[in-house]
């Protein structure tokens, strides 16, 4: 899913904006793709993101976090391994959490980043499926588009038995509100602006 974007400077040249790999909107104002390098940072400086969610446990590199420290955007980290038992209590809770961040539209907008934006990136797109009440098959085959080849049983059935329910504790504070007239863009609004702060990671 290779994505090049052209942009006039005004001095009859043409600088080349390059997403990274596997990048793609998920919803208005989350997006989702692999590990950004330094070539994909100019890219994200034009989504203009509040928040990253970084679902791996390696530490962020130097260049990236002066970029974000630059741009004030706000790095939420989740340490979860590449090949985690999906047994695994952590895992669950890992995900539970990063939901939590994610659907808070205080943090948009938002990119959710892995390794690849294929397995980890993909089993917490497919919990907020789920929370959309999107019908399995059609979850299934959206993390099967971006894992390809790469599909692994053991996310599909992470994502089957994930419990959305259990972030009710969660969602007794949230309400659904449709923005602007006609439209069927669906967002999640916190009731209670004086819920506790999400967890930030420090640079």
């Amino acid at each position: 899913m290779g994505l090049i974007v052209e942009v006039e400077n005004g001095d009859d040249n043409d600088a080349v904006l390059v997403p990274p790999p596997n990048f793609a909107m998920v919803e208005d104002c989350i997006f989702r793709s692999g590990f950004p390098t330094s070539s994909n940072l100019p890219f994200l400086q034009t989504l203009n993101l509040r928040s990253i969610i970084y679902l791996c446990p390696e530490p962020y590199p130097e260049e990236n976090l002066e970029f974000l420290r630059s741009q004030n955007i706000r790095l939420f980290q989740f340490a979860i391994e590449g090949k985690t038992d999906i047994s695994t209590p952590i895992l669950k809770d890992s995900v539970m959490d990063a939901l939590k961040v994610l659907i808070d539209v205080r943090n948009h907008p938002v990119l959710i980043h892995c390794k690849r934006g294929k397995h980890r990136t993909g089993c917490l797109v497919g919990c907020l499926r789920k929370l959309q009440n999107w019908c399995l098959s059609s979850v299934f085959e959206e993390y099967q588009r971006f894992a390809g080849a790469k599909s692994r049983t053991m996310d599909l059935t992470f994502i089957e038995m994930f419990d959305i329910l259990s972030l009710s504790q969660c969602l007794y504070s949230i309400i659904y509100q449709y923005h602007g007239y006609g439209s069927k863009k669906r967002r999640l609004l916190y009731k209670d602006e004086n819920l506790q702060k999400p967890r930030l990671t420090s640079f």
